[in-house]
């Protein structure tokens, strides 16, 4: 496992970047890792903090600048440069994008790349529409092959009734899985 190249994609649900960084930095200490942002996760200031704090932390952990285009993306596929990848925070919107087949950012070019070689794309979900909208697209994603859930559930059920959000501290153990052809389980977390 120690040889592993992994992926670490990460999208706009800065909310979700106080658990998504410290996943990312346990993957470094054990693998290479090679981080992938988002054009909105690489240039928005945020309540969550700015691009640049996001950045170096990053970087710092890292040990490499990420991939911040759709141009540095497209060798992912061709030159099989990942083991696996994962998207965390996976928004509703690339979420979308991914069962639609839409490639037009970086990650989404990440992930298209990547699963042309048959290897694993995990996906940690924060989508405020993961029991609305995007539902359809959760289940059709579900059934997809070498794609890979992080467990998640309700992060407020009361407040925001179809907000859904992976359990982050699972990423390592469903990438693991997700190697082995088999989807972690439980998928779906009590909330």
């Amino acid at each position: 496992m120690e040889q592993l190249t992994i992926g670490f994609a990460m999208c706009g649900s800065f909310c979700t970047f106080a658990q998504a960084l410290p996943a990312l930095e346990r993957l470094t200490e054990q693998y290479r890792v090679l981080p992938i942002l988002s054009e909105t996760a690489a240039g928005t200031d945020t309540r969550f903090g700015s691009h640049e704090e996001h950045m170096a932390r990053i970087v710092s952990a890292a040990g490499r600048e990420p991939i911040l285009t759709i141009a540095q993306a497209e060798p992912i596929g061709p030159q099989k440069l990942l083991d696996v990848l994962v998207v965390a925070p996976c928004t509703g919107n690339t979420l979308a994008k991914l069962t639609n087949g839409i490639t037009d950012s970086v990650v989404t070019m990440a992930c298209k790349a990547h699963l042309r070689n048959g290897r694993p794309l995990v996906l940690a979900l924060a989508t405020n529409d993961g029991l609305g909208a995007n539902a359809q697209n959760i289940g059709q994603l579900l059934t997809r092959r070498n794609v890979y859930f992080v467990p998640f559930g309700q992060d407020d059920p009361y407040k925001k009734q179809t907000s859904l959000v992976a359990d982050f501290d699972r990423i390592e153990d469903t990438l693991k899985m997700a190697l082995a052809g088999e989807q972690i389980q439980p998928i779906l977390l009590r909330t």
